[in-house]
């Protein structure tokens, strides 16, 4: 029986030798940085249509997102933004611009292939299931908060 305790310890002793150290916290940090630099950038956005192209608050949000999306997408289709997600995780993927990677990189993968079986055909096979799922949990929890 103490044989055996040996021979766990030991065991247990070469895993923790083995296994690769947790980097969280620098990825945390990471995360934290670029996806507050990605968020000052599109308030920066917001407050150009504000201040300077001057449109009303749906206006402004709509104008947001769209420059928001089309930065990502453009940073997708040149190379860029796969390395800032490589470098900064969750904190690129998060933020809409996340949302715009996840369309245009599965399509600029299957380009190869054509506009209609590669393009338009992988486009949404990223962003597809989590739309899915995302408009199904927000019905789900719209009935219930109207039932309740």
């Amino acid at each position: 029986m103490n044989h055996e305790t040996q021979e766990q310890k030991r065991y247990q002793k070469r895993v923790k030798e083995k296994m690769p150290k947790s980097h969280a916290l620098t990825q945390c940090i990471r995360a934290f940085i670029v996806g507050g630099i990605i968020c000052c950038i599109g308030q920066l956005v917001h407050d150009f249509a504000q201040l300077v192209v001057m449109l009303d608050e749906k206006g402004v949000s709509s104008f947001t997102s769209i420059v928001m999306i089309f930065f990502g997408a453009t940073l997708t289709g040149i190379g860029v933004y796969d390395k800032i997600g490589a470098f900064a995780g969750a904190g690129s993927v998060v933020p809409i611009t996340g949302f715009a990677n996840s369309i245009v990189a599965p399509a600029m993968e299957h380009k190869f292939e054509g506009y209609v079986l590669g393009v338009a055909a992988e486009l949404f096979s990223i962003a597809g299931p989590v739309l899915v799922y995302g408009i199904t949990t927000s019905v789900i929890v719209g009935l219930i908060a109207c039932i309740v």
